[in-house]
């Protein structure tokens, strides 16, 4: 079982292999963890495909699985993973983070009161919120 976390989420993949700095997946894994679907002109998300370069078939693809830690570092984002290898975590593309600083929009995300009731940031879109954080390190 290896855990992979990316920006958005936590999931679990049963059927991952790992073999040295490598993350193999199922085509369907790759689609569930990343968004990221193989199709004949490449890995695809909505509309924008990135290519399978020339020559670097291998590294990328076998007939029953692609390396997610390949991919990703060829999209820019970061891997890490821990010494037993169970759980990785990827890192957005430099570029994809300096577009959202870009524009000025804070992530959605929820999180409850003092009472416990949730509030979600899309709740209050429009509206002007003010957002308090410390730590205690």
């Amino acid at each position: 079982m290896v855990t992979v976390i990316t920006p958005t989420a936590s999931i679990e993949v049963p059927t991952a292999v790992v073999v040295e700095d490598d993350l193999w997946l199922d085509a369907g894994d790759l689609d569930r963890v990343t968004g990221y679907e193989l199709k004949p002109e490449g890995f695809c998300r909505d509309d924008v495909c990135v290519p399978v370069p020339a020559g670097r078939e291998a590294e990328f693809l076998r007939p029953n699985g692609v390396n997610l830690a390949t991919l990703w570092r060829h999209l820019g984002g970061a891997v890490v993973h821990d010494a037993s290898a169970a759980s990785w975590s990827l890192g957005d593309a430099p570029a994809d983070h300096h577009a959202r600083l870009d524009a000025l929009e804070a992530p959605d995300f929820t999180l409850p009161d003092v009472s416990g009731a949730l509030h979600s940031l899309r709740d209050y879109r429009g509206q002007k919120v003010l957002l308090a954080a410390w730590a205690s390190w």
